[in-house]
C-alpha cells in the first residue's frame, strides 16, 4: 500500500454502497496500479484475500508479485493485514490495511462489479495511488475504459503515472503460484 499520509484538498472517495466482503474474498489479478514504491515495476501482481473471526485483525492479505519482468524475475511477497471498518462489516467497502508494523493505510473499494464481483477498484484519499484489479489475468477493454473514466470523472483522479501490471503466465508459473484453478488454460502465455 501507499507511503502518503498528505492531506489533500479533494472530496472524501466516495465507497461502493455495499461490498459483500465474503464474496470480495479471494484472489485478485492487479491489472492497473498508479503504483506505490512496491510496484513500480512488477508484473503479474496477484492479491490473495482471506476473511477471518476471532483475530486482531478481519482479512489476510497475501500479496506477491515479480519484482520486474513476468517469470523471469524473482518474486516478492508483501502479506498485508486488514481491518473492515463501519458498523456493519459484512458489507463494508472501507476498510484500513497495513504492509506493515503499525500502519493502517486507507482502503476504499470505489468501484465494484455488484453482480459477478468481476473487478474492482481501490482507491485512495490523495489520489496518489489506485488499483484496478480482475478476478482473470486479463480485462476486457471496454471494463478497463470504464473504469478509467470513472476515476477520472467521478472519483477525481489524474490518470498520470497509471500503469498496466503485465500478467504472462505459463502453466509452470500458474502452478508455482497455487493458481491452477483459478487461470484458464486458454490464458497461458505458452
Amino acid at each position: 500500500m501507499g507511503n502518503s499520509f498528505a492531506r489533500t484538498t479533494l472530496p472524501p472517495l466516495l465507497a461502493v454502497p455495499q461490498c459483500e466482503n465474503a464474496k470480495f474474498m479471494g484472489t485478485w489479478f492487479v491489472i492497473a496500479v498508479k503504483p506505490t514504491y512496491f510496484e513500480k515495476t512488477c508484473s503479474n501482481a496477484v492479491e490473495k484475500y482471506t476473511l477471518l473471526e476471532g483475530k486482531s485483525h478481519d482479512v489476510d492479505i497475501d500479496f506477491q508479485y515479480n519484482q520486474a519482468e513476468p517469470l523471469t524475475s524473482p518474486l516478492k511477497s508483501l502479506p498485508q493485514k486488514g481491518w473492515i471498518q463501519g458498523e456493519d462489516k459484512s458489507v463494508s467497502a472501507d476498510w484500513k490495511v497495513s504492509p506493515f508494523g503499525p500502519i493502517r493505510m486507507p482502503y476504499t473499494i470505489i468501484e465494484l462489479d455488484a453482480n459477478k464481483y468481476d473487478y474492482c477498484v481501490i482507491g485512495y484519499p490523495s489520489r496518489e495511488y489506485c488499483w484496478i484489479m480482475s478476478r482473470r489475468p486479463v480485462m476486457e477493454e471496454d471494463t478497463y475504459d470504464m473504469l478509467t473514466k470513472r476515476l477520472t470523472e467521478k472519483h477525481q483522479y489524474d490518470l498520470n503515472g497509471l500503469r498496466r501490471v503485465p500478467q504472462k503466465w505459463t502453466k509452470e508459473e500458474r502452478s508455482k503460484r497455487g493458481l491452477d484453478n483459478v487461470i484458464a488454460d486458454d490464458l497461458l502465455s505458452e
